[in-house]
């Protein structure tokens, strides 16, 4: 009798276990429409790193603007752009830029542009919490990541239910450390200037540039 009690419990777990992937991922795909509507984005975002084993918190700021793939990322006193072949990496107190092919297959990094799409391959998804935020409701949606061995264990992605963006991304590494991004200022379809994406090396002749690839 326990044991088929037990199994009664397990398949009803199983089935609910279900029901929360094909919510999380119907959440996820209206998400992914939604971002592709837009023309661009222009985002402000807090960045936060913590450790609380290690005693580590730091915070900054920073802000991007993106166009389908490419992207203007300002973080941290660096500006990184991506012309949609090279990412461009510009340090102002060394006077350097580092110039380097873009790897698509590099997962591990989650660029401005991929941001809002990262998701959409190699992860498995569950239902979250629900969150009051300022009288929004951000709905969390946890993300593992199918590789096993991934320098990522889990991610929460917290989206607004009623405007389907994203608010913020939370992700939690082996060691306990997590990174959160908060979505501060989302604007979408704005005017940008046309070379925004653009390098002009003639801009930095007193820069050293170092190309890596």
């Amino acid at each position: 009798m326990k044991k088929i009690v037990f199994l009664i419990l397990a398949c009803f777990s199983l089935g609910m276990n279900a029901q929360n992937a094909q919510k999380a991922e119907q959440l996820l795909n209206e998400v992914s429409k939604k971002v592709s509507s837009y023309d661009n984005m222009v985002i402000d975002f807090k960045y936060a790193l913590e450790n609380t084993s290690e005693n580590i918190h730091q915070e900054t700021r920073g802000d991007a603007s993106i166009k389908g793939d490419k992207y203007v990322l300002n973080f941290m006193g660096t500006t990184q752009l991506f012309d949609g072949k090279k990412v461009y990496t510009i340090i102002p107190e060394d006077e350097e830029i580092n110039i380097s092919n873009y790897v698509a297959e590099d997962e591990n990094n989650i660029t401005p542009s991929k941001m809002f799409t990262f998701y959409q391959d190699g992860y498995n998804f569950d239902w979250d919490i629900t969150q009051n935020v300022n009288g929004r409701t951000i709905q969390y949606v946890k993300l593992t990541p199918k590789d096993s061995e991934a320098e990522v264990k889990n991610i929460l992605l917290g989206i607004d239910k009623e405007t389907k963006n994203i608010y913020n991304l939370i992700q939690t590494q082996p060691n306990g450390t997590k990174i959160t991004i908060t979505v501060k200022s989302f604007k979408t379809n704005q005017s940008l200037a046309q070379n925004l994406f653009t390098f002009d090396e003639s801009r930095y002749s007193n820069y050293y540039i170092n190309r890596l690839d």
